[in-house]
């Protein structure tokens, strides 16, 4: 009697099982079939547009399987570039994705001699693996760069989303037009914190942005701490624009920003911009000032009305002791000592000014880059000129400049009416200012570097810098509403081979950004001029 009792509720379970199953037969045959999976993203639907596009074949899809391959001789940094790739993709898949030395298929990450320079990579996609191959480990994290934007857009999630996650079949070979592709973050007018640098910097890296020029002082704000002149800092940073706080980085802030932009493949060129843009310095020390008087610390955005003294002995000690320090924190190339809008220094004085200071720069190992007015002295051999002006900037000063490119100074270009985003987008635009004028997406990107200073050889263009003053910006929302949509067509013209360069093509490449930026939680305007998705 107990063992009747025992079976007869299983096999009322069972027999229950199998009527469920049934009514589910019935259901699904009732319902309507699944909507098929979304094809992949197109193999050229990519910011910056490749060097080289060839599709076909099947996509490799990222599973729960998908492993993240290394050599078994990889260094510490590509092992990082594993374990920043992992980073993206497993929130949103929910994929365990280890990086391994062994095993096949899954994603590959491949140093090897090759036509890839130092940045370049190729990407190869089939349905038993994906392949970034590159000479160096930059060119593999400006392929994962690619690879990210060959997923949906929901990969940018930090939640799990359904995928499926395929990637389309075929290759990719590509590599940059110009070394030199920049961005500058003015922390002077108002200041920024390490998180929101480090923020900015991670958007940069996803159009493989390679240099982070911070403008680190001017007429509102001294933002780094110099031992030998602590009051620079302590005082001098102590407002922005508006009579805010303010702020400054700690020398252990700046190293903590450096490193953090080497992780993602960006070199930080520090400017301490002189001998105007300097009344945060004559604030704080009154002997840098001609008079002996300093003045007050200003708050406003008038320019060119500050000068250091430049027949006084102190001022090349100042000069050196920030310079020394600077680049001794600063592992990159660079220094960038400004040398714009110095009104309020007579020609003679400007010129013998910068023929003391590039000296200085020079003995402390780094590469001098002015605004193009240094052009107006005479450039150290090596050093750049930061090219600003306008569409309408004088005949006169455009020859200045081509003259210094034909002499061996080489350009970096950043016309203020393209690609300074800190202007307007239009009139109604809440945020920026309009002294160059309005610059919608689209003049913002339709213009050529290799041809855009008349009189200057296209060789001497070392590349392009998108610019953003922060007269108007305090956070960075606004950062990233005036930096996008336009910084990525900067990145576009200072990467992608110059055959690409189409607004056509690239506004529809641009628009399926949008649903990116969404995803990351970027702000951005959605410009009238972009066929942007629907909902």
């Amino acid at each position: 009697m107990r063992r009747h009792h025992s079976t007869t509720p299983r096999l009322t379970r069972v027999l229950g099982s199998l009527l469920l199953v049934a009514a589910a037969g019935v259901a699904t045959a009732g319902a309507s079939p699944a909507p098929p999976a979304a094809p992949p993203v197109p193999l050229g639907q990519v910011v910056p547009a490749p060097a080289s596009v060839s599709p076909g074949g099947q996509p490799y899809r990222v599973t729960s399987a998908t492993r993240i391959r290394l050599d078994p001789s990889a260094s510490a940094r590509v092992r990082g570039i594993g374990a920043y790739l992992a980073g993206i993709l497993r929130p949103s898949t929910g994929y365990p994705l280890p990086v391994a030395d062994r095993g096949a298929g899954g994603i590959r990450l491949h140093l090897a001699a090759g036509p890839y320079g130092a940045e370049g990579y190729r990407l190869s996609s089939a349905p038993h693996g994906v392949t970034i191959t590159a000479s160096a480990p930059a060119g593999l994290f400006h392929g994962v760069q690619t690879l990210r934007q060959l997923l949906p857009p929901a990969v940018e999630k930090k939640t799990r989303q359904p995928g499926p996650w395929q990637i389309a079949g075929g290759t990719i070979q590509d590599r940059p037009r110009y070394g030199y592709r920049g961005a500058m973050l003015d922390v002077s007018r108002h200041f920024f914190t390490v998180g929101q640098v480090e923020r900015y910097i991670d958007q940069l890296a996803r159009y493989k942005v390679d240099e982070l020029h911070l403008h680190l002082s001017d007429d509102q704000g001294w933002r780094i701490a110099v031992d030998s002149w602590p009051r620079l800092a302590s005082y001098g940073g102590s407002t922005e624009v508006g009579g805010g706080r303010g702020g400054f980085y700690t020398k252990a802030d700046y190293r903590r920003i450096v490193r953090y932009a080497a992780s993602r493949y960006l070199e930080v060129v520090p400017e301490i911009d002189m001998p105007g843009h300097t009344n945060a310095a004559l604030a704080s020390y009154a002997r840098l000032n001609c008079d002996g008087t300093a003045p007050p610390l200003y708050t406003g955005t008038a320019v060119g009305f500050s000068s250091l003294c430049v027949g006084k002995q102190v001022t090349y000690d100042f000069v050196d002791d920030v310079v020394r320090e600077l680049a001794a924190l600063t592992p990159g190339r660079y220094l960038h000592i400004g040398g714009d809008e110095a009104h309020s220094t007579s020609h003679a004085d400007y010129v013998a000014f910068m023929d003391r200071v590039q000296p200085i720069v020079a003995r402390y190992g780094k590469t001098v880059i002015g605004w193009h007015q240094l052009t107006g002295a005479t450039p150290a051999k090596g050093a750049l000129a930061q090219y600003w002006g306008l569409d309408g900037t004088s005949a006169a000063e455009k020859a200045q400049v081509a003259a210094a490119a034909r002499n061996g100074t080489g350009l970096i270009l950043s016309p203020a009416d393209r690609v300074y985003l800190d202007m307007k987008y239009t009139s109604a635009t809440r945020l920026g200012t309009k002294w160059a004028g309005l610059v919608e997406v689209r003049r913002s990107y339709d213009w050529n570097p290799g041809a855009y200073l008349p009189g200057a050889p296209a060789s001497a263009v070392r590349g392009v810098e998108a610019p953003l003053w922060s007269e108007t910006l305090t956070t960075s929302d606004d950062i990233e509403y005036m930096a996008f949509p336009r910084l990525a067509g900067a990145a576009e013209l200072g990467w992608s081979p110059a055959a690409t360069h189409d607004w056509e093509s690239y506004k529809v490449r641009l628009a399926a950004q949008g649903p990116r930026w969404d995803a990351a939680g970027i702000r951005y305007y959605r410009s009238p001029q972009v066929p942007w998705p629907q909902g």
